[in-house]
């Protein structure tokens, strides 16, 4: 798990009229949750970039006025039409609790389905997992090297040491679908 620095400044100033003006000097009103209580802070806009357009999951270091907090980002609320970052929410995580994130799925390999003439479709790009913080991985890497034609990879079928997934076991992550060329060279046999 990759960790990122974000400064912020806490805020004293709450509601529409206090937020509105934030967001104007291009910054952007969060709320970090998990703690003691809630701490409202403001960071930079521009500072969110690496943090938001990529798919590397972060913990992200908080650097609130001198004091720092371990935090992973819950949720964000976009503007719908210019699609600025609205509001932010983090979550506190310590050492020893465990806590659940989204992490993005790779596939790898050349699977079996594709060499008979199949398409490899991924289906969930991202599973919950459930671990202490420094057990958290990066991404989950799937073999797909024995993947025949039809044939699907499900949550029921994965299991790690350091991690938990906590999707529904029925939940298809990555399928061989048949193509119109592959069923129809089935069908002359």
């Amino acid at each position: 798990m990759q960790v990122f620095e974000l400064k912020g400044e806490l805020r004293e100033d709450l509601g529409k009229k206090a937020s509105k003006a934030l967001r104007n000097d291009k910054k952007v009103p969060c709320v970090l949750y998990g703690g003691e209580g809630n701490i409202h802070f403001s960071v930079i806009e521009k500072d969110l970039a690496k943090l938001l357009y990529t798919p590397i999951v972060y913990v992200v270091n908080l650097n609130l006025n001198g004091k720092v907090y371990a935090a992973v980002m819950r949720e964000i609320q976009f503007h719908p039409v210019t699609d600025r970052v609205l509001h932010m929410d983090f979550y506190q995580i310590f050492d020893n609790k465990p806590v659940v994130m989204e992490v993005p799925v790779k596939l790898q390999g050349f699977a079996a389905g594709v060499q008979a003439g199949g398409k490899l479709v991924l289906i969930t790009r991202k599973l919950k997992v459930k671990a202490i913080p420094a057990e958290l991985p990066g991404e989950i890497v799937l073999d797909v090297t024995n993947l025949e034609l039809g044939k699907s990879i499900k949550v029921k079928e994965l299991s790690f040491d350091k991690f938990e997934i906590v999707n529904a076991k029925e939940v298809v992550i990555a399928q061989i679908k048949m193509t119109r060329a592959a069923r129809s060279a089935a069908e002359s046999k």
